[in-house]
């Protein structure tokens, strides 16, 4: 994915002249200071090239504000009427470069150009040394991940709403909060991310709150200021917060609620300015019906609920994020001019990534570092074999599964077939696998489906397969009658061989 440069020039034709003079990098237009800011909360840009001259404001006045959102970001400031003192206050107020205009294409494209790779040098740097906690780019080209964007900036415009981030393990929650604290007016300050399940209560209830001198055997002469503390007029990410137990969760709720809070062993209560952005795996709704989380933290925490979908979930984001991660990895690995073979890209595609974008970073990285040639090759990945599921894509060059006797791929009524691969013919597959198309979002016809299996599994003994499914037998007769299933639909599916 090309990195990013944002112009901000009220003149039309040397906007135009730099986006020219950059056809690798994608570039980003603004003609005012108010049009740069939303570029740059939209387009979160590598590089800014910012005129001394708006009609809204100064270049320099635009500096802090761009560098809120994006402390690390170079830029470079462009002004008609140089001076000393003007490129003494530049430098001191965070400008990278000062050009004076007129100027060269060739001068600018070489001064972005040793930018960027000292950016790309101060992340490998960064990845290689275990502080790689720089600004990440989100990859969104399906539907769903669009979404995630669009919630993400909504979220970020508010910059005092709790926000509970769910997904799988893998999909990127916390990617998710630092998109948001980036993206919002507390940029400049913390971001503190903390995992609620590394730690032991006592332990965990120290790290977030602090603690006083003497609190506990152990205890820091001078006392610990906690994590919220650190944090204040930032962010703190609670991942894993599912896990965080019952009595801390009463302490959490105060300090949601009054923003303030005591430290372990003390007597005066603490106020802080803080977003809190929650993050779990877990079905937070099904853990207050058991018991073990508070239902007035859930729907505090749950102010803005953000669900991320799992990567399979997502195919059309599956090859994006993957050339994105071989064009830093290679770079930082040492592996430049390396790329994906056909063959890998359809296995990624048909992969199912239970470990979601963190395996598919891992295998990434495992293929760069292992790939013999100049092509990674599907072996090179190390997928696990019995995770692949049929594919369904004549563009990759597949052939389509064959569906069952008498469906149609198109048919969109509840009882149609789904179009299977049948799985005695698919080795990889574990037996009692129901195998669901790429794409298929039609629950009535995945219900139909799982009905069918179950059906199939039990003889047609509809006592068992009540059981199995988790509903009373009266319920099953109507759902097979709301579904339109009968015997005969039982037999078709066994014919098609759709389950082992």
């Amino acid at each position: 994915m090309p990195e990013t440069l944002l112009v901000v020039d009220d003149e039309p034709a040397i906007r135009t002249a730099i986006a020219k003079a950059f056809p690798d990098l994608t570039v980003l237009q603004a003609a005012s200071g108010e049009q740069a800011l939303l570029a740059m909360r939209d387009g979160y840009p590598d590089l800014t090239i910012l005129d001394q001259k708006l009609p809204d404001c100064t270049g320099l006045d635009l500096v802090a504000k761009l560098r809120a959102i994006d402390p690390d970001m170079p830029v470079v400031l462009l002004t008609g009427h140089g001076s000393v003192d003007l490129a003494v206050e530049a430098l001191k107020q965070g400008v990278t470069d000062f050009i004076e205009k007129p100027f060269k294409l060739e001068r600018l494209r070489t001064t972005v150009g040793l930018l960027l790779d000292k950016q790309r040098l101060g992340r490998q740097v960064a990845r290689l040394s275990g502080k790689n906690q720089g600004r990440q780019s989100m990859i969104a080209s399906s539907g769903a991940m669009k979404q995630v964007l669009g919630m993400i900036k909504r979220v970020a415009a508010v910059p005092s709403t709790t926000v509970l981030i769910q997904g799988e393990s893998g999909v990127g929650k916390e990617l998710v909060a630092r998109a948001i604290h980036e993206r919002s007016a507390r940029a400049g300050k913390q971001f503190i991310a903390i995992n609620c399940a590394a730690l032991s209560e006592h332990l965990l209830e120290a790290e977030l709150f602090g603690y006083e001198r003497g609190a506990f055997t152990g205890a820091d002469v001078k006392g610990k200021a906690g994590l919220f503390e650190v944090a204040d007029g930032g962010t703190i990410f609670l991942d894993e917060v599912g896990e965080m137990p019952l009595t801390l969760q009463t302490k959490l709720l105060r300090a949601l609620q009054e923003r303030r809070f005591r430290r372990v062993g003390g007597l005066i209560d603490v106020e802080v300015d803080v977003r809190v952005v929650a993050a779990t795996n877990r079905d937070l709704r099904a853990e207050v019906i058991a018991g073990r989380f508070r239902q007035d933290l859930y729907f505090r925490l749950r102010v803005v609920p953000i669900p991320v979908p799992a990567l399979r979930e997502r195919p059309d984001d599956i090859l994006p994020l993957a050339d994105h991660l071989i064009k830093r990895l290679t770079v930082e690995l040492g592996r430049p001019g390396l790329s994906l073979s056909d063959e890998a890209r359809a296995a990624m595609r048909t992969y199912v990534w239970p470990g979601n974008v963190r395996e598919l970073a891992n295998a990434i990285e495992r293929a760069v570092i292992g790939a013999e040639g100049q092509t990674i090759l599907a072996a090179d990945l190390v997928l696990d074999e019995e995770l692949f599921q049929p594919v369904h894509d004549q563009a990759a060059g597949l052939r389509p599964a064959p569906a069952g006797p008498g469906s149609s791929p198109n048919s969109s009524q509840p009882n149609s077939n789904f179009p299977l691969t049948p799985a005695s013919r698919t080795p990889d597959v574990p037996r009692g696998t129901l195998l669901i198309p790429p794409g298929e979002r039609d629950l009535a016809r995945i219900e139909a489906q799982i009905i069918r299996a179950v059906l199939h599994e039990t003889g047609n003994q509809k006592s068992k397969a009540a059981e199995q499914l988790g509903i009373n037998r009266t319920t099953l007769y109507n759902k097979l009658k709301e579904l339109g299933l009968g015997a005969a639909d039982v037999s078709e599916d066994r014919a098609a061989g759709s389950l082992t």
